[in-house]
């Protein structure tokens, strides 16, 4: 549970798996390189350093999940598709992973392309597909902002956790016995609860920012509410 919890590590899938999920991690992240540079303005360069910094910081910061036995930290993917976009995003997340493989040995390195499709591409994307989705119901105050970030951090760590039992049923190697189900159930059961506090962390540092300098929130400029075409009220068209 230990491993579930946290990032993969070598040998929890097989090579072949990983090298393939490896090299789609790299063509995503190539599309993400050449998508985010069209958002790259002099307010945003200097946030993403800010922000992978921030999540590289604050995953050092582990808190417990008594009722399973292990521990979470922040993901980020949420946080960054917020603040800075889900093209920069992914790239800030991915550049923190690769670091911590690296340096602190947390998550193996033959295993760095499937911890970056689930945490930095799955999570991220999830995560602004429903910030985009909720911004559009929701008023844009901070009580807005605040439940559109906790609701798509807490859902999005979910569904990166689900991209791992997908791996698993590629590559895992160890036999489950057909219990996929079983994993599944586990992995989402246990992530839901990482999630609340990665939805309270993520809420808690958009809302601050937005009340200081909502003009750094990507989410508030980079979505804007949908308008409505105005129609004459009468006549025709000159």
């Amino acid at each position: 549970m230990e491993t579930l919890a946290m990032h993969i590590s070598n040998g929890i899938i097989d090579g072949p798996v990983a090298a393939v999920f490896a090299a789609l991690a790299l063509a995503a992240l190539t599309g993400c390189v050449l998508r985010g540079r069209r958002d790259l303005d002099d307010r945003l360069a200097p946030m993403a350093g800010l922000v992978a910094a921030f999540i590289f910081a604050v995953q050092m910061l582990n808190f417990p999940i008594f009722t399973a036995g292990v521990s979470g930290h922040l993901l980020g993917g949420a946080l960054a598709a917020m603040l800075v976009g889900p093209w920069v995003g992914a790239l800030c997340v991915s550049v923190v992973l690769v670091v911590q493989a690296l340096i602190f040995g947390d998550g193996g390195v033959a295993m760095l392309g499937l911890n970056i499709t689930n945490m930095a591409l799955l999570g991220t994307a999830a995560a602004y597909v429903l910030i985009a989705v909720l911004l559009r119901v929701l008023p844009r105050t901070p009580a807005g902002l605040a439940v559109t970030g906790f609701v798509a951090a807490m859902l999005s760590v979910v569904v990166a956790s689900q991209g791992f039992v997908v791996q698993y049923w590629l590559g895992g190697t160890t036999d489950l016995g057909g219990n996929l189900a079983g994993l599944a159930g586990t992995m989402a059961g246990v992530h839901l609860l990482i999630g609340i506090g990665e939805g309270l962390i993520t809420a808690t540092t958009v809302v601050t920012v937005a009340k200081v300098r909502p003009d750094l929130v990507y989410a508030l400029r980079g979505l804007r509410p949908a308008t409505v075409p105005t129609v004459p009220a009468v006549g025709g068209v000159r």
